[in-house]
């Protein structure tokens, strides 16, 4: 069987390990990298990559290039936080190549059901149903580790009360300045009025994690969900790789988004960010090591799994972005497969790491 054609989008944080995955990906074959940095034009993309050898693709930032690849599949890591409307256009552009897409945001489109987003997704779907290109957008949270992990744990039960999905974590080595200071506002007042703790901003955000896990279940959720976000300052003056937080600025913070059914809790996604270790804080922590992911469901039977991670090295946050790389890079085959438009991961196939086992 030939190799499937791809073309990794961004160059970034996540983007830099894209290009180590598809490139030992024995399903995969890198044709070309786009870049927004004028500078890493022309370049090679194992030098980008940091391989210490070069993958004879050199990078462009020009989209026509890409689109005269013309190939199967785009791996699109591509910052969209700051840029959602720009980023939905450009993934709705490959789309209308025909090229299947795996992106790792705007990260509302993995389950963008009750957003008002359905003059875009209706774009999307018809930009595929003309071309039979699929998008899939997906990573590790949102992604696996609170749509398919915890929905594969509900195969166990007998009776669901209530499914909570935690992230746990340091994010003092997270190398992403934009997300840290304005959108979370590290190191700013706690009272600094950021972008993320705006109404309706979490529901927007993480409430796709939400829905998608009450869809899985068949369940219909109360049309508004519910937001909690308590910040707490720095006890400490603390310098991480995105920003330096003064002591008495915020320096942790712990947020939840609620799915209620009849106006109970059913669903719930909970974030609990810090940057450094905080003894005085009475929030939960890992069993170990410096951040997991907790999946915990009360019912008939009683469940908790605490799932970790953290490169060869040690790092949780570099790992981070490996898990994210690599859950859509690992997807690429089934969302070839998929019906075109936009997929969600509750209906594709088991994703596997096929091919990947050390010889």
């Amino acid at each position: 069987m030939p190799k499937k054609r791809v073309v990794v989008w961004a160059t970034g944080t996540v983007g830099r390990h894209a290009i180590v995955g598809v490139d030992a990906h024995p399903e995969l074959d890198l044709v070309g990298v786009w870049v927004s940095d004028p500078g890493k034009v022309g370049q090679d993309a194992g030098e980008l990559a940091n391989l210490g050898r070069s993958l004879g693709v050199a990078a462009t930032n020009d989209k026509s290039v890409i689109w005269e690849l013309a190939p199967d599949a785009i791996v699109h890591t591509a910052m969209t936080d700051d840029r959602i409307f720009e980023a939905i256009a450009d993934l709705t552009e490959m789309i209308r190549h025909g090229i299947d897409v795996v992106s790792s945001g705007p990260v509302l489109l993995c389950y963008p059901n009750g957003l008002g987003l359905d003059n875009l997704v209706d774009e999307i779907n018809a930009a595929g149903a003309t071309t039979g290109a699929s998008l899939f957008v997906n990573g590790i949270d949102p992604g696996f580790a609170n749509d398919v992990l915890p929905l594969a744990m509900t195969s166990l039960s007998q009776r669901i009360d209530l499914i909570k999905v935690s992230e746990i974590a340091d994010y003092a080595t997270y190398v992403q300045p934009v997300v840290m200071q304005d959108l979370f506002g590290f190191g700013k007042p706690l009272g600094a009025e950021v972008l993320m703790w705006q109404p309706g901003i979490l529901s927007s955000a993480w409430g796709p994690v939400v829905r998608q896990i009450a869809a899985g279940l068949d369940v219909d959720l109360d049309p508004e969900l519910e937001e909690y976000v308590e910040r707490r300052p720095a006890d400490k003056d603390i310098s991480t790789l995105s920003v330096d937080i003064g002591a008495g600025t915020m320096g942790a913070v712990l947020f939840r988004v609620i799915g209620k059914v009849n106006g109970q809790p059913r669903v719930i996604l909970e974030h609990v960010t810090r940057t450094a270790v905080d003894e005085h804080l009475d929030w939960p922590v890992p069993n170990a090591g410096d951040g997991c992911y907790r999946i915990e469901i009360e019912g008939e039977p009683m469940m908790t799994v605490e799932f970790s991670h953290h490169g060869e090295h040690g790092d949780h946050n570099i790992s981070g972005m490996i898990v994210t790389a690599q859950r859509l890079i690992n997807s690429i085959p089934a969302v070839i497969e998929a019906e075109p438009g936009l997929v969600f991961a509750k209906d594709l196939p088991m994703i596997t790491g096929r091919g990947l086992v050390a010889h």
